[in-house]
């Protein structure tokens, strides 16, 4: 039996389709092995965010070629849409699939013989990533990533992505619907909404059939429809998290208090050079909606510095109104310029130890906002859902509303979903709780 292994680079989405593609594998005969055995084939699902998308894609098949440097070595993902003729060239490298070819990789690999020269490429054109290919994650028996949309249609002037996946479209409601009720039925309690941007589900044809299901529908449908503990959405724009989403999910017993809101900048003047699809005050009315629907609620944002024309009175605009927020913890990335995006030709280049400097002040600030949420849970009673994984005699988990939880380990709680007291925060930052007292001699702690 032949074997293939899998390396994923990037977001959520990529994790999901790499199993889609692995699912590919198998039905065609192979044995799938960890990456770094020795395998027939080797797939690496690239990702074009990454600033040294080059760099971690030449380490990668590095690695591949020591497991064995026979092996076969194809590239797929957002980078491999984005940068074909430039990943051709690299050494080992042996078959390069686009946005729709990636799908498909069993039916480009021919003898599986290495060759000499350029890779073999097969790459559409952009226009032509038109269709939905369903797909989620199942490695993990805690959560599982469900991508229901992909694509994008808008046209940040820093953003590649529609470059590497094409337009908005999405998978029909009642497709999504079956897919996570087959999560459900192999045990994992947690499905994750995924996708380029979910907030416009609905887009699209699927199989030559027009559907326009909006988000809102979906999640109401999943909330009634699907036996899992917990359903959470990875990430949501603030112009299309509408109202009436906030109230379903706060009233929801499967969506869980947690949003994930993309804000960028805090200053109005760099969302119109962005061309976001909002300003800062309609961010603002969405935390505060939030937060008035159900204080513990946990909300991430995802924030860049170092933007064409950010001064320094700019960033400042973006630490205050950060700081003055009520959110939970950010995710901060340092621009860099990518070729064809209109960012890359504007004036007032920010240095890059400025930028540095910059997203240095936003990660120290993130560690505070997660500090100071984490410390408004204590003594709150919260659902923890425990990953199945001893380390060092410890387990960890998440609750609902997404804080880190570390406990002692113990096999009864393992992937399983259970109510426990927030207690305190132990010195590398997790949230304990109130299980964690035993004797010196004890095997087992007591519970609530």
């Amino acid at each position: 039996m032949p074997s293939v292994a899998f390396h994923t680079l990037g977001c959520k989405l990529n994790f999901a389709e790499t199993s889609t593609i692995a699912k590919d594998f198998r039905n065609n005969g192979f044995e799938e092995v960890g990456f770094k055995e020795a395998a027939d084939v080797y797939v690496i699902n690239t990702c074009s965010v990454t600033e040294n998308a080059d760099r971690e894609c030449r380490n990668i098949v590095g690695r591949a070629l020591r497991a064995n440097p026979d092996g076969f070595v194809v590239i797929v993902g957002c980078y491999a849409q984005l940068k074909p003729k430039q990943i051709m060239e690299m050494p080992g490298v042996d078959l390069v699939l686009g946005a729709t070819e990636k799908f498909n990789v069993t039916q480009f690999l021919g003898a599986l013989e290495k060759t000499e020269g350029p890779a073999q490429m097969h790459s559409c054109e952009i226009g032509e990533a038109n269709t939905f290919v369903s797909s989620y994650s199942a490695g993990d028996r805690t959560r599982a990533f469900l991508k229901v949309q992909d694509g994008c249609d808008y046209k940040c002037t820093y953003c590649t992505i529609p470059l590497a996946r094409g337009i908005s479209r999405s998978d029909t409601l009642e497709n999504v619907v079956s897919r996570a009720q087959e999560i459900a039925e192999k045990g994992i309690p947690e499905i994750v909404l995924t996708g380029v941007n979910v907030g416009d589900y609905g887009k699209g044809e699927f199989g030559n059939k027009r559907h326009e299901n909006t988000f809102m529908e979906l999640v109401e449908a999943l909330d009634q429809r699907v036996d899992v503990d917990r359903m959470r959405i990875s990430s949501i724009e603030p112009n299309l998290l509408r109202n009436e989403i906030i109230e379903f999910t706060h009233r929801s017993k499967k969506f869980v208090p947690h949003f994930h809101i993309p804000l960028q900048s805090g200053s109005d003047t760099l969302l119109k050079l962005m061309k976001r699809r909002y300003m800062s005050g309609l961010y603002r009315q969405r935390v505060e909606t939030i937060k008035a629907a159900n204080p513990d609620t946990c909300i991430g944002v995802d924030v860049i510095v170092g933007f064409p024309g950010e001064t320094e009175e700019l960033f400042l605009e973006t630490y205050n109104f950060l700081n003055e927020l009520d959110i939970s913890y950010l995710h901060v990335f340092t621009y860099s310029e990518r070729a064809n995006t209109l960012a890359a030709g504007m004036e007032g280049v920010v240095p890059i130890p400025e930028r540095k400097r910059r997203n240095k002040m936003l990660r120290i600030l993130s560690e505070k906002k997660k500090r100071a949420f984490y410390e408004s849970q204590l003594g709150k009673r919260r659902p923890i859902l425990f990953e199945g994984e001893n380390r060092e005699g410890y387990m960890y988990g998440y609750s609902d509303n997404y804080v880190r939880v570390r406990t002692f380990w113990d096999p009864e709680l393992a992937n399983k979903t259970k109510t426990f007291c927030l207690s305190g925060i132990c010195d590398e930052g997790f949230v304990t709780l109130e299980v964690e007292s035993r004797t010196a001699n004890a095997t087992d702690f007591s519970r609530i």
